[in-house]
């Protein structure tokens, strides 16, 4: 048994890697055109603030995001007496004065422990024709990854399903619906979005993003029902959503469980879309040959830096992060750097169901190398593990947050952020997906390298 799992478990974590399910505020706020409502206390919207945007990249925020968002600022008149009038002023002024294609309002836990008739006061802003909405996503409910999971159902049934209901809906060749990684959450979420639509549309398809500057907004959002099908590229985020989709429009879905990172992947990755879609894959392979060349052009310069300085530099690395991240960045290096994985931690506590799946993703990461995979979300738990990993006579390459700074330190090791919280860097459309996020990360790794060296 690992020393983690000896450990005396209480309800305490220590250093926490994602915010409560009340941080799906963001997920409403990276859609343009929709506001979200936080039906909650006046702290609660502004510490996941602080935690998923200002503490992960300074990510800021646009529209309806930040300090503009309309809050009901839940406090103890409303707690004794209940806050249902107080939301119903809230919703008419925003409906007023913010600029809004959709309006989502998210109750947290005092509004859920209260027991406040969220959906009554909605309701008669929905049979007025007004585009409002609601969903549940108290924090005692999960991590915000699980209110993420929420928001998508919500909107897809209180929203899209107002439009054109459950009937049947003439689908459109080549155009799919991608659910990927969580605004804000993932720290480099929307360089990384830019860079999966790239691809896609590269490959011939046509993508409703949903989320972020390559998104339509709300009017992408009204044609899901459109799509030809989903395209699923996470472990486990993205999944229900794509399955009730299936019910409800009779819509197929693709799970792709490992973001592509590097040409060989991603090459790939785009074979297995382009298939599954069913359309000549022509494009696709011209597309994939042009990024191939391209890709090789800039590795091959970078092999002489590699090939010289190789016994300098570190060959084995632990990841500790969310399991999308997790995954993509264990395969890439260790299929296509060489180095090795000593410990790998996924920090984003998937729902148990999922588990035995994401486990698995780690055999055969490459010829003859696989790894064994631990749940873990408490940060000492997760320092102590890292500072017990057997990295030889390494340079130790640590891939994690900024609570992962003092164990790197210890180890005399390198840290290269790549999940929240993110609190040295200022992140705006960086991508370490893809084809070209795959060159920007070797770029990132090995400048880091050689900093420590200068």
């Amino acid at each position: 048994m690992h020393e983690a799992a000896k450990e005396k478990r209480t309800n305490t974590i220590v250093h926490p890697r994602y915010g409560c399910a009340i941080g799906a505020v963001y997920s409403v706020a990276a859609i343009p055109g929709a506001v979200p409502l936080a039906n909650c206390g006046p702290g609660c919207a502004s510490k996941q603030f602080n935690f998923l945007s200002k503490g992960n990249g300074f990510q800021g925020a646009a529209g309806a995001g930040g300090g503009a968002m309309p809050s009901v600022n839940v406090g103890e008149n409303e707690i004794v007496f209940g806050g249902a009038k107080k939301l119903d002023e809230l919703i008419q002024s925003s409906l007023r004065i913010m600029q809004g294609e959709l309006f989502v309002v998210l109750t947290g836990c005092s509004g859920e422990l209260v027991g406040d008739d969220v959906g009554s006061v909605v309701r008669k802003y929905r049979q007025a024709g007004k585009p409002v909405i609601y969903a549940n996503v108290a924090g005692f409910k999960g991590n915000n990854l699980v209110g993420h999971e929420v928001v998508l159902r919500e909107i897809i049934d209180q929203f899209v399903g107002q439009f054109v209901g459950n009937s049947k809906v003439k689908k459109q060749k080549n155009l799919i619906n991608l659910f990927f990684e969580i605004p804000y959450f993932n720290t480099n979420w929307r360089g990384d979005f830019i860079e999966m639509k790239r691809i896609l549309e590269g490959a011939g398809l046509r993508v409703n993003v949903l989320f972020g500057s390559e998104s339509g907004g709300v009017e992408e959002w009204k044609n899901i029902p459109k799509a030809q099908f989903n395209l699923v590229v996470s472990p486990w985020v993205g999944l229900a959503a794509a399955a009730h989709l299936e019910k409800k429009y009779r819509q197929p879905y693709l799970h792709v469980p490992v973001i592509p990172v590097g040409e060989e992947a991603t090459s790939a990755f785009i074979r297995e879309v382009v298939a599954f879609a069913g359309i000549n894959p022509q494009k696709s392979e011209a597309f994939i040959e042009d990024e191939a060349r391209r890709y090789y052009y800039f590795l091959e310069h970078f092999s002489e830096f590699f090939s010289e300085y190789w016994f300098g530099l570190p060959s084995k690395f632990a990841v500790a992060s969310d399991s999308a991240t997790n995954i993509a960045l264990t395969k890439f290096l260790a299929d296509q750097i060489g180095a090795i994985p000593v410990k790998q931690i996924v920090t984003d506590n998937p729902p148990e169901k999922y588990r035995e799946a994401i486990s698995r993703l780690y055999q055969n990461l490459s010829d003859g190398v696989s790894a064994y995979v631990e749940f873990i979300e408490d940060g000492y738990l997760i320092e102590k593990e890292i500072g017990n990993a057997d990295f030889s006579a390494s340079i130790p390459l640590i891939f994690g947050s900024s609570w992962e700074m003092d164990v790197a330190e210890k180890l005399k090791g390198l840290l290269v952020r790549v999940g929240a919280p993110d609190t040295e860097e200022v992140v705006l459309n960086r991508s370490y997906i893809g084809y070209k996020g795959a060159l920007t990360l070797l770029e990132t790794i090995y400048t880091t390298v050689v900093g420590r060296k200068q």
